[in-house]
């Protein structure tokens, strides 16, 4: 309890010193609604104007009189401590060599992948199991009325199954680079760079449209056909600034290719053609 409450601030101090800012913004506030008002209540000219002068000064007094009150407290309020208790954690960053070694630093940026990748993953998640009532391959041939009701479930499959879709589909598409990795144990993740933003214009709107696709190829029975169909379909833009727009048969508009590629047909269309 003593490291917590040693940080170098005045409590008390601070305490007061917050009780000053309310009673600073509470004489602002009448200085502002004095001069809203303005001269009135007052059936002479004369009359207005001596009130309204005389409550306007002693509105600003009240303002200079909270305001040296605030700069005294924030004199005895003190600084924080900025020796932060990092425990055991904080000794990685002793590390006299950081250009061979930055382990801390290392760590840092991996906790904060970390973070990004479980609120990502946690945002698609919901978004899917939402749309499963749609795509859910048992609605085949089944009436509105018996159609079952999709529980959200989460897949735990085999890591020798796994292993072998990713395999398979590597040597699908040869010219595609599919690298596998499990940074947590038997959690599974295919490299692919998701942070960092294009500088062209036309491979933004690919990654856009690429996200869009995460989102459209769902089935969660058969887990190797959603990312069979995904890769196919990624795979479509090999040929980028090679094949005209399906529409109006042109290969640039505005400056762009073709960007969109049609779920089903692979058909590569214009962002303003496809509408």
């Amino acid at each position: 309890m003593a490291d917590v409450m040693n940080v170098g601030v005045n409590l008390e101090a601070f305490s007061q010193a917050i009780n000053a800012i309310q009673a600073l913004r509470s004489s602002v506030t009448r200085v502002f609604d004095s001069l809203k008002d303005g001269m009135k209540n007052k059936e002479t000219l004369e009359g207005r104007e001596k009130v309204f002068i005389t409550e306007f000064q002693d509105n600003l007094q009240s303002v200079n009189r909270d305001l040296n009150e605030l700069e005294r407290l924030s004199t005895l309020v003190g600084r924080p401590s900025e020796s932060h208790p990092l425990h055991n954690s904080g000794l990685l960053s002793l590390d006299p060599v950081q250009d061979k070694t930055p382990l801390y630093s290392q760590l840092l940026q991996a906790y904060k992948w970390s973070n990004k990748l479980q609120y990502h993953a946690g945002l698609a998640s919901s978004l899917l199991n939402q749309q499963s009532l749609k795509r859910s391959a048992n609605q085949i041939g089944t009436s509105a009325k018996r159609r079952p009701k999709v529980q959200p479930s989460t897949l735990a499959l085999p890591i020798q199954y796994v292993d072998d879709v990713i395999s398979r589909i590597g040597r699908m598409f040869p010219d595609l680079s599919i690298e596998l990795f499990r940074p947590n144990g038997t959690s599974a993740v295919l490299l692919l760079d998701i942070w960092s933003k294009s500088n062209y214009q036309a491979f933004q709107k690919v990654t856009d449209h690429a996200t869009t696709a995460l989102l459209h190829y769902q089935l969660p029975q058969m887990p190797d056909v959603v990312v069979r169909s995904f890769m196919t379909w990624l795979r479509s833009y090999i040929k980028l600034f090679q094949t005209p727009c399906q529409r109006c048969g042109k290969y640039l508009q505005e400056g762009l290719p073709p960007t969109w590629r049609d779920f089903r047909t692979l058909e590569a269309f214009h962002d303003t053609c496809r509408q």
